[in-house]
């Protein structure tokens, strides 16, 4: 994996590094690491966030899991600092999924893919 791009956020704290092969997204997965800058220490099992999926219209998708009875635990809208919308929902084990809208997408309405 080779470093793709990295993103300061000191207005909350964080900093973020997304690692992948072949250029990464939309041709390869990614990886996305965040550094916490107060957390020093974290118990096994708390290291691990979630997984996120790219959508073309969050809103949509969140409406559409809402309509199957799906639990949406973060409202669509901007991630705090920043412009990307992105929403969170959670798996019937309790699991969170992000949805991270893709800025290149032009899909208002269209839903899961």
């Amino acid at each position: 994996m080779e470093l793709l791009r990295t993103s300061e956020n000191p207005q909350y704290r964080y900093s973020l590094a997304f690692l992948g092969f072949g250029g990464g997204n939309p041709a390869q997965a990614e990886i996305e690491l965040t550094y916490n800058w107060d957390t020093t220490s974290y118990d096994l099992g708390t290291a691990y966030g979630h997984i996120a999926l790219g959508v073309p219209d969050a809103y949509a998708a969140c409406d559409k899991i809402r309509t199957a009875g799906g639990h949406i635990t973060r409202e669509p809208g901007p991630v705090q600092g920043g412009t990307t919308v992105i929403a969170f929902v959670t798996d019937p084990d309790g699991y969170k999924i992000e949805l991270i809208q893709r800025q290149d997408d032009n899909a208002a309405g269209t839903g899961l893919h």
